[in-house]
């Protein structure tokens, strides 16, 4: 019986259980017992536990560690997009100043009488803040204007 991560290893690399099972730590000497045939040769290889391939201390897995960078990206500043009108570009400024978002997207819904407007936001401002309490940091900032909608579609996201 192989294990998940050779089965994965066999399947990704294609290569015999065998070439995969001399190239394993003893951790998987269960799998290194047992007798397979190749699917690319026709000859049956038996491979035992007490064989010098598994006396080195080899680890397969040691190759499959996920690398990452030592210092995280910093943050870059949101690009206005050319295409708002005034009160959507207002909107836009008053979130961006406020909440420094990385994602941001104010549209007016209502057919461009202003009565309605779409929002969606991404800030590290609402890390630890439930939905509700995200979107009241929001009002706050739009206050006023606000009151003067119709309504407001509003999604709040922490990255």
């Amino acid at each position: 019986m192989i294990c998940r991560s050779c089965r994965r290893a066999v399947a990704l690399s294609k290569t015999s259980p065998i070439a995969l099972a001399s190239r394993t730590s003893t951790t998987c000497s269960a799998i290194a017992t047992r007798s397979y045939s190749s699917a690319l040769s026709n000859r049956t290889n038996t491979v035992s536990a007490s064989s010098s391939q598994f006396n080195a201390p080899l680890s397969f897995h040691a190759g499959a560690k996920r690398t990452y960078s030592a210092a995280a990206e910093a943050p870059t500043a949101l690009e206005k997009p050319d295409h708002l009108d005034a009160a959507e570009s207002t909107i836009w400024d008053k979130l961006a100043a406020e909440f420094s978002p990385s994602e941001l997207i104010v549209q007016d819904v209502s057919g461009g009488c202003g009565s309605m407007y779409a929002i969606d936001i991404t800030s590290t401002k609402f890390k630890g803040a439930n939905m509700l309490k995200q979107q009241r940091m929001v009002n706050a900032v739009l206050g006023d204007m606000l009151k003067q909608w119709h309504g407001v579609q509003l999604r709040t996201k922490a990255p």
